[in-house]
């Protein structure tokens, strides 16, 4: 077994010797290096977004008491039963742009009394309030999951959202927890996560960071935690990708007893006007998406660094709770729906953005994957009564094992995968021991064409046992569908060789491999 005292003592080095083509090239290096204290990478890091878009929710999740397919209180029972087995630490709903113009108490009491209301965000469709809080929290429930849940601040008050936390939260004779009870809720369910607002410099109402910073003051100071064992964990709507002056602001102004955590929304795609098809891409549409999936290095680091300049103790999070590839929606499909096929581009997208995740957790404390069924890069995709999971489930089931364990931090020097004269590290790494003292390394190889032979150094390591799954396929652009659900699964992975310590392996182009070191 591994033991934090030899990776203290001793340091672990992972010589990476790429060779593309059969050529050798400049060696590549990841070290894990000594350090005190090492952070936890929070099991948080692996959420998802539920939002009233498209068929998400209606359609997705839910399909009603009355549907021949089987669900619990009218919710799939296969969908819940994939999220548990991916082991999903919190969920995000009702949005997204949704949230802003959501009114909680349309959601509650007998759903044939509930009003209808117009989504004007996303394909302008009706829907009839019968998926609510009680609805979303039981879901949770189910999973084994936080619920974080997203205010309206933008059409909403403060009455209204202090209402709502103590109709989930409150233990006690109250009027909100009265109404709880008599809507056939007795307990209540103790939410400790809340966004106050989303996307305010979009869709939350166009504002400034002064003016929503002072708006946010305003929200947090009448949050209450209403008995809630773990307290109350107030997010402030973050920046829309590299705004760091936003950032800035609402680190500046907002004073540090009012809030938890700040935001960051940022997408992969191959330009914002034009973002190309999910499935039939080309190596430059290809590239560029990563291009941008990698990006996310360096907008942590930077948004990182304006928080440290205000908070160098680190007591506010950075918490990026949008992320993913995004991309024009499938021939035939509602454009306000955002319904994409998902193919081995996602699961690229999914191990870099969470290897980063990981590597940056000493900050990074939550994120989530927009979004969980039939919208976006989603884990599962749904079709009547079929289901099929998505390459990007298969990625974040993988990277499970790093939830909660603590980081191993690395120093890589990559080689690069070059595309027209761009160049992007080929290889995406991260490394985490559990309390058990097994190690997980996580490799992803995003280059399109090559194969990388890899040599990792384990002499200075004291293994017993190591085994590793692989996520691959053909081509690229390949998918699971719903006449081939399992074109793309999880395969154990043996064909790496021992020496005196060193294993080495040949990673295939655009693949993901976890190890585990026993």
């Amino acid at each position: 077994m591994i033991s934090k005292k030899n990776i203290k003592s001793r340091g672990i080095v992972l010589i990476l010797c790429l060779l593309l083509a059969g050529v050798t090239c400049a060696q590549t290096t990841v070290t894990i290096q000594e350090k005190e204290n090492a952070p936890i990478i929070s099991k948080h890091i692996y959420g998802h977004f539920a939002e009233h878009l498209g068929r998400c929710i209606y359609g997705g999740f839910y399909v009603g008491e009355d549907s021949n397919i089987p669900n619990t209180n009218g919710v799939r029972t296969d969908i819940i039963e994939a999220l548990k087995e991916l082991k999903v630490p919190n969920l995000r709903w009702p949005g997204g742009c949704f949230a802003d113009t959501y009114h909680w108490k349309d959601g509650i009491g007998a759903k044939e009394d509930r009003p209808t209301i117009v989504n004007q965000w996303w394909g302008g469709v009706t829907e009839d309030n019968s998926f609510g809080t009680h609805d979303f929290l039981n879901l949770c429930e189910a999973l084994g999951a936080e619920p974080y849940l997203a205010a309206n601040i933008g059409s909403g008050t403060v009455k209204e959202f202090t209402d709502w936390i103590q109709y989930v939260n409150h233990d006690g004779e109250s009027p909100m927890a009265n109404l709880r009870k008599e809507n056939g809720r007795d307990k209540p369910w103790g939410v400790t996560y809340w966004g106050v607002g989303n996307e305010m410099w979009g869709c939350g109402g166009n504002m400034t960071p002064e003016y929503y910073a002072n708006l946010y003051r305003q929200y947090a100071t009448f949050m209450s935690s209403w008995n809630n064992d773990k307290g109350i964990y107030r997010i402030a709507s973050g920046a829309n990708v590299d705004d760091y002056h936003w950032t800035e602001v609402l680190m500046r102004d907002i004073p540090k007893h009012l809030i938890e955590g700040v935001a960051l929304h940022s997408y992969s795609f191959v330009e914002w006007n034009d973002k190309g098809p999910a499935a039939n891409f080309n190596e430059k549409q290809y590239f560029k998406t990563m291009e941008r999936a990698l990006n996310m290095e360096t907008l942590i680091t930077k948004h990182v660094a304006v928080m440290d300049k205000y908070d160098p103790d680190k007591k506010i999070d950075l918490i990026v709770d949008e992320w993913g590839g995004w991309y024009n929606v499938e021939e035939g499909t509602n454009p306000g729906f955002l319904y994409q096929q998902n193919t081995m581009r996602d699961a690229m997208i999914a191990g870099t953005t969470l290897n980063i995740f990981n590597n940056h957790s000493e900050r990074v404390k939550m994120a989530n994957l927009a979004q969980t069924v039939n919208v976006l890069q989603a884990v599962i995709l749904t079709d009547d009564e079929k289901m099929i999971l998505t390459p990007t489930y298969h990625v974040m089931k993988m990277y499970a094992v790093h939830q909660d364990a603590t980081l191993l931090p690395i120093d890589l020097k990559s080689d690069k995968y070059e595309f027209e004269g761009n160049s992007v590290p080929a290889i995406s790494a991260s490394a985490s021991i559990n309390k058990e003292g097994v190690a997980h390394v996580s490799l992803v190889n995003v280059d399109m064409n090559k194969a990388h032979k890899i040599t990792l150094d384990f002499q200075k390591m004291k293994q017993n046992k190591t085994t590793a799954n692989i996520l691959t396929s053909a081509k690229v652009q390949d998918h699971n569908s719903f006449e081939n659900p399992n074109k793309i699964v999880v395969k154990e992975y043996e064909d790496f060789k021992f020496k005196k310590g060193i294993l080495e392996l040949e990673v295939p182009a655009f693949s993901v491999i976890v190890f585990e070191i026993k």
